[in-house]
C-alpha cells in the first residue's frame, strides 16, 4: 500500500473532522427518521388507493445531518386521469397529514402536492404516477422514483464524498437549482460524485472544467443542449440535470474547485453568513458611492418561485433596458423575491439629465425618409436638423430628466415585463430613492448587493 503524501493525509483528515462533526447524521436521528417514514408509507398502504415511496436523498442515504426534509411519494395507477390524479392524490395526501400534525399546507410544483410539519421533520407528500419506465412518464415529479431508484443502486461507497460535496456547494452559495440560486442540485451533486468516483477527482476534474461540459454516464442523449454544464439524465435521456445552473455558478464552482485543492481549510465548508445592513449603513455606501439608487416595489404575485423568479428577472432586464434608452447608466441591477413584496433594485451611474438629448436620423443619401426628416422638425425652435457624418441629426426635448419621473410613469407598464409582474404593477406600485430603499424584510439582498464578491474571494477574506 502506498503512503498518502502529507498534504493528502493533511486533507483527508480534515475532511473526516468535517463529516463526523457535521455531516453524518447521528444514529439516533437515522433512527427518529425511519420510524416516521414507515408510520407513514404504512398509512398509505393501509387507504388501499396508492403506493408509498421514500424517495430524494433521505431514501438514496445522501442527506447532511440535520437537514430534516422526507419526501413522501404516492404512486398511483398510471391510466388514472390527470384531473383524477391531483384530486384524489391531494385528498389522501390529507388525510394522511392529519393522522399525523395539523401543521400541514398545500403547495403546488407541477400539480398539487401537501407539505406538513411532523415533529422536527419536514415532509412532502406528492401524488405521482407508478410508471413502468422513465420514458412513460406523464408529469415531472414520476422522474423521481427512478432517481432514487439509480442512486440507490450505485452510491455504495461514495455516500460521504457526497456529503461533502453538498457541503461545499452549500457553504460556497451555489446548492440549489431555484430560479434565485441557478445552482447545483442534490440529484446533480450525487450525479458528479458517480461520475467522478468521488469528491477529490471531482475538484480535480471541475479545476480545468470549461463551458458546455458534457456528462453523460450512460451513452444515451437523446437531445442537443447548449447549457453552461451538461449531466444527462441517466434515467431519461432527454433530460439536462444541470440546466438550472447558471455560467456564473458554474465559474464559481470551478474557482472554488482550484482553491480547495490549492489550500483545503474549513473554511470552505463553513456556511456563509446572512447578514443585513441598516438604513445608515446605506446611507453611507451611496455617499462614498455617490451613486444613485432606486427600489421598484410590488406586491409579489400569487405563483411559485419557479413561476414569479425569471419573470422578475426578465422584469428587471427589461427596466434597465428602458434607463439605458432614457440616457440612465445602470451601473448594477437585481430582484428579490419576498413574502408580501418583491423588490428590483437599481443603482445608476446618474439619475439626473440635461432637458435635450441627440436625435439621430436617416443619412443625407437616403433621400425619401432624409426629406421627411427634415421637414418634420423644420420649424422645431431647437438646433438642427444639421447633418454630420452624412447623416440628419437633430436636437430635441428629453421626455423624463429625472429617473424617478421615469420608474414612477407608465412607461414602465410599456416594457417587456413579465405577464404576472405587470398584473401586480398594474395595481400598484412604489419607488423609493437613496437610502428610503431600505426595508427589513430586504436588507439582506441590499447588503448582499454592495459586497459582491466571487465565492473563493469570501472564502479567502474570511479566512
Amino acid at each position: 500500500m502506498v503512503s498518502a503524501p502529507e498534504g493528502e493525509t493533511g486533507r483527508l483528515a480534515l475532511e473526516e473532522k468535517i463529516l463526523e462533526e457535521q455531516l453524518r447524521p447521528s444514529d439516533a436521528e437515522r433512527e427518529y427518521i425511519q420510524r416516521v417514514a414507515d408510520r407513514l408509507l404504512a398509512a398509505i398502504k393501509e387507504s388501499g388507493k396508492a403506493e408509498g415511496m421514500v424517495v430524494g436523498s433521505i431514501a438514496r442515504n445522501t442527506w447532511v445531518k440535520g437537514d430534516r426534509d422526507l419526501d413522501v411519494f404516492m404512486l398511483f395507477p398510471p391510466d388514472m386521469p390527470r384531473e383524477a390524479l391531483e384530486a384524489e392524490g391531494l385528498a389522501l395526501a390529507r388525510t394522511i397529514a392529519r393522522k399525523f400534525t395539523h401543521i400541514f399546507c398545500e403547495k403546488y410544483a407541477e400539480h398539487p402536492y401537501i407539505n406538513a410539519t411532523i415533529g422536527s421533520i419536514d415532509v412532502d407528500l406528492v401524488p405521482c404516477y407508478n410508471v413502468a419506465s422513465a420514458a412513460h412518464i406523464q408529469s415531472a415529479v414520476d422522474r423521481t422514483p427512478f432517481h432514487t431508484r439509480y442512486i440507490t443502486e450505485k452510491i455504495n461507497g461514495l455516500v460521504d464524498n457526497v456529503l461533502l460535496l453538498k457541503r461545499f456547494a452549500k457553504a460556497g452559495g451555489i446548492y440549489g437549482s431555484d430560479q434565485m440560486t441557478e445552482g447545483f442540485s442534490g440529484y446533480l451533486c450525487e450525479l458528479l460524485v458517480l461520475h467522478y468516483g468521488g469528491f477529490a477527482p471531482l475538484l480535480h476534474a471541475a479545476s480545468e472544467w470549461g463551458p458546455h461540459l458534457k456528462i453523460d454516464i450512460e451513452h444515451h442523449a437523446a437531445k442537443v443542449f447548449e447549457d453552461p454544464l451538461i449531466v444527462i439524465d441517466p434515467v431519461d435521456p432527454r433530460r439536462n440535470v444541470a440546466a438550472a445552473v447558471s455560467i456564473d455558478r458554474m465559474g464559481e464552482f470551478v474557482e472554488l474547485a482550484r482553491g480547495y485543492r490549492e489550500a483545503p481549510s474549513e473554511a470552505f465548508f463553513a456556511l456563509p453568513e446572512q447578514r443585513g445592513i441598516s438604513r445608515d449603513e446605506l446611507a453611507e455606501i451611496l455617499s462614498k458611492r455617490g451613486t444613485a439608487l432606486y427600489a421598484v416595489t410590488f406586491a409579489t404575485p400569487p405563483f411559485i418561485e419557479e413561476i414569479v423568479v425569471p419573470q422578475l428577472k426578465r422584469s428587471t432586464g427589461a427596466i434597465c433596458d428602458l434607463l439605458g434608452r432614457s440616457g440612465f447608466v445602470v451601473h448594477h441591477a437585481h430582484y428579490r423575491m419576498g413574502t408580501a413584496r418583491c423588490m428590483l433594485l437599481f443603482e445608476l451611474l446618474t439619475d439626473d439629465l440635461p432637458p435635450i438629448r441627440r436625435h439621430e436620423g436617416p443619412p443625407v443619401w437616403n433621400r425619401a425618409n432624409a426629406e421627411k426628416f427634415r421637414e418634420k422638425y423644420r420649424d422645431a425652435t431647437l438646433p438642427g436638423p444639421f447633418i454630420e457624418n452624412g447623416r440628419y441629426i437633430m436636437e430635441v426635448p428629453r421626455e423624463f430628466v429625472r429617473a424617478a419621473d421615469l420608474l414612477t410613469s407608465p412607461a414602465l407598464l410599456n416594457v417587456g415585463v413579465g405577464r404576472h409582474v405587470r398584473m401586480s404593477l398594474e395595481k400598484d406600485w412604489c419607488v423609493f430613492l437613496g437610502a428610503d430603499c431600505w426595508q427589513e424584510e430586504f436588507a439582506p439582498f441590499i447588503a448582499g448587493f454592495f459586497s459582491r464578491c466571487s465565492p473563493l474571494v469570501r472564502i479567502t477574506r474570511r479566512r
